[in-house]
């Protein structure tokens, strides 16, 4: 009996020896953007296969620097980057998930959606043209709204960042002083304001200080329990930030027409589309030295494509429609190992 116990013992331990030995850890880094929804998948895909991804929320900057250094298995942006871009850096790119970058504001005594702001008078605002919040154009856009008699303190990103991009493309888009004068990147020379780092350095700046305005990813505005402003966009109405508004937006996408999956989803048309909106982008070498860690990054985003979507919705983002989703694997055959074969078939 003892001699058979010991041998179940013994083979318990080198089954679970073995379970441990196949259990993998993928490191990534880069965009704020999507960390929340990226910290709810790999908690399930733990769960589910004992596999652990460990992500760094630096920043889209920081995960194109890491990547491109080979210091991270995959880098995360939400600026997608050009084709020309990606084949100088070895580079694939692919998106995982589309979100809304939301203005944000601590205005005591108003809710969420009282305010209405256009893209040029948040242009402004951001330019320090427009101080204080019961400023006459402010007013005329916001009638019946008590509009508090604030000084207004800008706040924007320290790091470099993709939500940054998207909001300063944005803006470019809407006003020709701040195309001109500021212009559109991942980091920019910032007219008037504090830097937060992170979405979620921005939120908590703007929770704290009494007539600020901030720029987030929705779930850092959802999460926070800040008030968000609507938005006008193309059409000409005032629209509220929900997944139904971002989903609008990236209705008319054609990501089959896209080189690289390079493809910005701001001021699409459409009655309910919210203007600033845009996916989240995935970042990997096309030549994997070791094609272990490339095949374990692409087999997470694989289970998050065929699992994740519920996580995705219950956090306000978008899931990449079925046909997207087929598109992407497909592109994965250009990420191969130092034999030249896929690493995940």
């Amino acid at each position: 009996m003892l001699k058979k116990l010991g041998a179940a013992l013994g083979a318990a331990l080198i089954v679970g020896a073995a379970t441990m030995a196949q259990a993998a850890t993928i490191s990534g880094a880069g965009a704020t953007f999507p960390a929340p929804v990226y910290a709810k998948w790999a908690e399930t895909y733990k769960a589910q296969t004992g596999n652990s991804l460990n992500y760094q929320a630096i920043g889209s900057g920081g995960g194109i620097k890491q990547i491109t250094a080979g210091t991270v298995d995959f880098g995360a942006t939400d600026k997608p980057l050009k084709p020309d871009d990606l084949a100088a850096g070895g580079l694939a790119m692919f998106p995982t998930v589309v979100g809304g970058v939301v203005p944000v504001m601590n205005l005591p005594g108003l809710r969420p959606g009282q305010v209405k702001l256009t893209g040029a008078q948040l242009a402004d605002i951001y330019r320090g043209v427009i101080k204080k919040w019961n400023d006459p154009l402010l007013v005329k856009t916001n009638a019946g709204v008590a509009l508090p008699n604030l000084p207004i303190t800008v706040v924007h990103r320290s790091d470099g960042s993709g939500t940054t991009f998207l909001f300063t493309t944005y803006l470019s888009m809407k006003a020709a002083h701040w195309a001109s004068e500021v212009g559109a990147n991942d980091s920019v020379a910032w007219p008037t304001g504090l830097g937060g780092k992170g979405n979620d350095g921005v939120a908590a700046f703007v929770k704290q200080t009494p007539g600020a305005i901030g720029y987030v990813e929705y779930a850092y505005a959802k999460q926070n329990n800040l008030t968000y402003a609507l938005m006008q966009n193309k059409g000409g109405k005032f629209v509220s930030p929900t997944a139904e508004n971002f989903a609008a937006a990236a209705a008319g996408a054609k990501w089959s027409a896209a080189p690289g999956f390079y493809l910005l989803l701001l001021d699409q048309p459409g009655a309910n589309a919210w203007p600033i909106t845009g996916a989240t982008f995935i970042l990997v070498h096309t030549k994997q030295d070791k094609p272990t860690d490339g095949r374990e990054v692409l087999a997470f985003f694989d289970w998050a494509y065929k699992n994740g979507d519920a996580a995705a919705v219950s956090l306000d983002y978008v899931p990449l429609p079925a046909a997207v989703k087929d598109l992407i694997r497909k592109s994965w055959s250009k990420v191969v190992g130092p034999d030249g074969k896929p690493v995940y078939r």
